[in-house]
């Protein structure tokens, strides 16, 4: 199992390699990092990599991930090859399909769209309960509820 931060450099490097490469503020990559998570909940129903998911007011967040940039970026600020941990990163051919994968389905979206598509999913609004909107949380967003609900929606996507 990789790391979070291996799995967060190997999504930087992807995204700022390719040609045209993509806008990756540190808000996309909070999501991007969930949905990775999630769908390896739903799919492969073990995770990718060790570390929760909080239901915060801009959506799920991952408290390490978050510490990590907190000190130099922003919610908004760009991430660059410059930011990562390890430049070199490896994955397994098979975590390294499996995110590819993700960021196939997800990376075209921008940090505010992926914002608005983790808050009208179920794991998001449940964790949170009867908060507010715009109020805050750090409630962990369960791994049982992401299995359950990326779960179901593979079973239809497949269906």
């Amino acid at each position: 199992m990789d790391s979070i931060n291996n799995i967060a450099d190997y999504i930087i490097l992807k995204a700022k390699s390719e040609d045209g490469a993509a806008s990756l503020i540190n808000l996309k990559l909070q999501k991007l990092l969930y949905y990775v998570q999630a769908w390896s909940y739903g799919i492969n129903k073990t995770k990718m990599f060790d570390g929760d998911f909080e239901a915060w007011i801009h959506g799920p967040v991952n408290r390490t991930i978050y510490d990590r940039f907190s000190s130099t970026k922003s919610l908004y600020s760009e991430i660059n090859i410059e930011d990562c941990l390890n430049k070199q990163v490896k994955l397994s051919d098979e975590d390294a399909e499996f995110v590819d994968f993700i960021l196939e389905n997800y990376l075209k979206y921008s940090g505010a769209e992926l914002e608005r598509l983790s808050h009208n999913e179920r794991p998001w609004i449940e964790t949170r309960g009867s908060l507010d909107v715009n109020e805050r949380c750090n409630k962990v967003i369960p791994a049982e509820l992401m299995k359950a609900y990326y779960g179901k929606k593979w079973q239809e996507i497949n269906a």
